[in-house]
Formats: structure tokens, C-alpha cells, sequence
């Protein structure tokens, strides 16, 4: 049996996650420490006991959705070494994207993602922005939508195509407005204002790429073991040059989360997918977008008794 893994975004965490995992599991356990030590703070106990609104901070949501992802890579490690044929994440999971592939070390990976954090929420504070999901399928395409929407209004262009159906933009507060009422009107079934700290993956974001730079050039990556595809290209590649152009670009690119599974599915059609992480949202997506694959989530004791079932049979 071949494998895929998957790693979650932002959004994903909750209070919580993980300490069943990191109770049960030395490895997972060791994840976390390792993590808490790279950054010189408990991000542990903000991940096991919350609260939701300090979790849910850039600089700390970012690391945290990192360190469970590294945790469930290593109690996972042992059973499905050799059999993992690529990864990938959305947004920031395509770091931890990178550390499951052998590519990035556990502490750099964490001091990179805290600082891409940071630098993100500041970027927010110094041109504020917004962001939008758009569901359903308005007649005319979400690009046109938001090209329309910046002529009229202000800066706006699509974030992330999480799925048919379902396209997130981002831009100045006007352009974003103005681009949800031209949705509605033009057939999008909702559009929903998200509760984030800045316009992500927009040009917005442009002012945290010469210190994101820096952070990816201090940070030791190696070639990757197995392919992690990309965000901004849609397609695999193991290389360390690669991962730190393609990891700056995604700051101010769309995350084409669609056509990336469905690169992947092309290429591994018999392969489990396995969303590494809190929660369901790429198993979710993966759904919508690719039926046809097998997925399954792995985030707790449970789910991990489970994929080592799956992947002994």
C-alpha cells in the first residue's frame, strides 16, 4: 500500500489538539518538546489547554498546526517509511509538508513558521486587508469576479481554490466587499467574511516577503526524500532551492489547492491520502475534489490505531 500525506492549514487548530496524541505516543510527545524548545515558549500546554483566542493567533496557530502534524509524522514514521510516495499542505502545512520529507529539520521548521507568523500578522497591521469564501458557482469566474471588483472597488484577487465550489479571496476590505455582492448577485449560493488578521496570499502580503527571505535562507533544508508539491505550481518537486522559492511566492500566490490533488491524484491514483493534523478539512476538500481516492484523517490515538490497521493489511 502507498501513501500520501497531507497536512492542514490555518484554521485547523483547536484547543486540545494534540494531547491525547502526545499522552499516548512518546514520539508525539518528543514532537512537541522539540517544538516548545526551538521556540523557547510552552506552545504545548497553548495547544493542549487553549485558550481558543490566543491559539488562534498567526504566530501561534502557524507552529502549533506544525508541531501536531510533526507529532502524528512521528509516531506514523516507523509504520509507513518507504511507502510514502509525496506530500503536501495547504498553505502553511506545506512546511510540515517539507519536515515529514527529511527536507527540514523539526526546530528550523518551527522558528521558520513562527517568524512567517509574525511576519504575516504585521504585514496585516501595516495595510489591513480581508478575506472572503465564496461557495457555490457564480456565472461568471471568481478571477473575472475580483478583476471587476478591483476596478470598481479596491484591490481584491482569489487566495486559495480550496475546491469546486468553493474559492477564497482576499484583498482590501473594499475590493473584498465589493467582490462578495458581484458573487451573490451573479449565482455564488454564500459569501462569508473569515475571521483572519490580514489579506493572505494577496499582494497585500508584500511587505513580509524581504523577512520571510531571510528566514527560509537561515533555515537548513536538504533535498526531500519523496516529492512535496507546491501551492503555487501544482506539481512536486524535492529540491531545497526549489522549496524556498516556491515557499516565498506562495506568500503573496494563490494556494491552487485544486489542481494540486488533482495532480496528485493523477499521479498516485491507488495511493491512501492521509490528512496528518487536527479535524477533516483536507479530507474534506480531498472529497470534492477527487472522490475517487482514498482519504482518512489521523489526529488522535484513534485515528492512529486505525492507519496502522489500514496500513497492515
Amino acid at each position: 500500500m502507498e501513501f500520501v500525506l497531507l497536512f492542514p492549514g490555518q484554521g485547523s487548530q483547536t484547543p486540545g489538539m494534540g494531547k491525547e496524541l502526545a499522552e499516548a505516543h512518546a514520539p508525539a510527545r518528543e514532537a512537541f518538546d522539540a517544538v516548545d524548545a526551538a521556540l523557547g515558549a510552552p506552545l504545548s500546554t497553548l495547544c493542549f489547554e487553549g485558550p481558543a483566542d490566543e491559539l488562534t493567533l498567526t504566530h501561534n496557530a502557524q507552529p502549533a498546526l506544525l508541531a501536531h502534524g510533526a507529532a502524528v509524522w512521528a509516531v506514523m514514521r516507523p509504520v509507513l517509511a518507504g511507502r510514502v510516495r509525496a506530500a503536501a499542505g495547504h498553505s502553511l502545512g506545506e512546511f510540515t509538508a517539507y519536515h515529514a520529507a527529511g527536507a527540514l529539520p523539526l526546530a528550523d521548521a518551527a522558528r521558520l513558521v513562527r517568524r512567517r507568523g509574525e511576519l504575516m500578522y504585521e504585514s496585516g497591521v501595516a495595510r489591513p486587508g480581508a478575506m472572503a469564501a465564496i461557495l457555490g458557482d457564480p456565472v461568471e469566474p471568481i478571477d473575472a469576479i475580483c478583476a471587476r471588483a478591483t476596478q470598481e472597488a479596491a484591490l481584491v484577487v482569489p487566495a486559495n481554490y480550496n475546491s469546486p465550489g468553493q474559492v477564497v479571496i482576499s484583498g482590501e476590505e473594499a475590493g473584498v466587499e465589493r467582490a462578495m455582492a458581484l458573487a451573490k448577485e451573479l449565482g455564488a449560493k454564500r459569501a462569508i467574511r473569515l475571521n483572519v488578521s490580514g489579506a493572505f496570499h494577496s499582494p497585500l502580503m508584500e511587505s513580509a516577503v524581504d523577512g520571510l527571505s531571510q528566514a527560509l535562507d537561515r533555515a537548513a533544508f536538504t533535498d526531500a526524500g519523496f516529492p512535496v508539491y507546491s501551492n503555487v505550481t501544482a506539481d512536486g518537486g524535492t529540491s531545497p532551492g526549489r522549496a524556498r522559492e516556491l515557499l516565498l511566492k506562495q506568500l503573496t500566490s494563490p494556494v491552487r489547492w485544486t489542481d494540486e490533488v488533482r495532480a496528485m491524484a493523477a499521479a498516485y491514483p491507488d495511493a491512501t491520502f492521509v490528512e496528518m493534523g487536527p479535524g477533516t478539512v483536507l479530507a474534506g476538500l480531498l472529497k470534492k475534489i477527487a472522490p475517487q481516492l482514498r482519504t482518512v484523517s489521523c489526529g488522535t490515538p484513534a485515528d492512529i490505531q486505525k492507519l496502522m490497521e489500514l496500513a497492515a493489511s
